[in-house]
């Protein structure tokens, strides 16, 4: 049996086996492989989980092993594959698992994805990053995945080209985990806990919120602006830029921020490429697989990383959120310069390249960049009714911050 978890570091993240031994020795638990603090804490909390779960905790020596070995470990989602790992090792005793079997396969056969957060009661709590994980488990032959359950009643996949069923079994407790576990490596056949999802299609153009979501937020109130709009409906259909200015209190931000209603819903594979990015940043969804284009609108005081990506875990930036959807940056003069020029190479490629002690990561970012400003620092430049007090040097220098 092979246990699987995953480390999520930037947009691709990586696959983590958990190994256990036990042997002979002072009752302790050694953990190696380069966990974080996160992952250490796991220790404590796995095994006050096991006892209250009315399950035995091993009485030996125990080395735990994070492969592979040269890769950080990060996350509170190897709690439930470590304690899963433990009860699961040859020698460990199993008598408390009402009906479960013994005949465990010790092959390398049975491979298992599994993620979730331990309570100390052993109840099981989501983390983020389990779409991205069940995504690269796919596409690394795995085909069992064990998950929190009101993560696994969200989750669809595309259309595959083979057709061997997947199996994401959705549980609420480390006992309930642990008796899937045993069953489904024995080869038996589970009930409810069990979802097979092989193949499984949702109609992507059938989405009656979100176009009752378009009907409350569109044009049809907006007065006065007939060649702005005309505008965005030109941006939405060509996929264009546009940058609106005017001064203050003319309906460039109202105008701008209803600019979503007029984009189509996501094709099938672009909605889950979205869905993986926003996984490594909110974790759970409980609406699923995102298929309404993104629309971001970060504050004036966002920071390069923020806007970029980055950070210690290398988490995906406003525009990664915004892959395939839109970027909004209203009062656009009021964001930081280096901000504003970090934007070049992503509207370029159409991604974010992040480089983060000696490891690279590339997010996708495809986006549509809407900016709204006003003339000048004052707003009243070129206004019939008003007078603009800035001088020609601070227009000029107002304006250079565009480059």
């Amino acid at each position: 049996m092979q246990i699987y978890s995953f480390s999520p570091f930037g947009y691709e993240g990586a696959l983590v086996r958990v190994e256990v031994d036990l042997c002979r020795g002072i009752p302790a638990v050694d953990m190696v492989g380069l966990p974080d603090g996160t992952v250490r804490e796991s220790r404590e909390r796995m095994r006050a989980a096991i006892r209250n779960s009315a399950l035995e905790f091993p009485a030996e020596r125990i080395l735990i092993n994070l492969s592979p070995a040269d890769v950080k470990k990060e996350g509170s989602g190897f709690d439930l594959p470590i304690a899963l790992a433990i009860l699961a090792a040859p020698g460990t005793s199993r008598s408390a698992a009402n009906g479960v079997p013994r005949n465990i396969p010790d092959g390398d056969g049975f491979r298992v994805l599994i993620m979730g957060e331990l309570e100390l009661s052993g109840s099981v709590r989501g983390v983020r990053g389990i779409s991205a994980a069940i995504s690269t488990g796919i596409e690394q032959g795995i085909r069992t995945f064990i998950i929190p359950r009101d993560i696994a009643e969200t989750v669809e996949l595309p259309d595959r080209d083979d057709r061997e069923p997947i199996r994401i079994i959705g549980v609420e407790t480390l006992q309930e985990a642990f008796s899937c576990l045993l069953r489904t490596a024995a080869g038996e056949e589970l009930s409810e806990q069990e979802r097979s999802i092989t193949g499984r299609r949702r109609n992507m153009e059938e989405e009656p919120e979100f176009e009752d979501l378009c009907r409350e937020n569109d044009y049809t109130d907006l007065r006065g602006q007939p060649r702005l709009v005309r505008a965005l409906q030109i941006a939405a259909a060509g996929g264009h830029h546009l940058f609106a200015f005017g001064p203050p209190g003319c309906g460039k931000t109202l105008a701008l921020e209803r600019f979503w209603t007029l984009l189509p819903l996501l094709k099938e594979q672009e909605a889950h490429t979205v869905t993986r990015i926003h996984s490594l940043t909110a974790g759970d969804h409980a609406s699923g697989v995102i298929r309404s284009p993104p629309f971001r609108q970060p504050h004036q005081n966002a920071s390069l990383e923020g806007m970029i990506g980055g950070g210690p875990q290398c988490r995906p930036g406003e525009i990664s959120l915004a892959h395939h959807g839109v970027l909004f940056l209203d009062e656009a003069a009021e964001f930081r310069h280096s901000v504003l020029q970090s934007l070049r190479i992503p509207l370029e490629t159409g991604q974010a390249v992040i480089s983060r002690a000696g490891r690279t990561t590339c997010f996708p970012a495809r986006f549509q960049l809407l900016l709204a400003a006003n003339p000048c620092a004052c707003g009243n430049f070129g206004a019939d009714s008003k007078i603009c007090v800035c001088s020609p040097q601070s227009v000029e220098q107002y304006w250079k911050r565009f480059s």
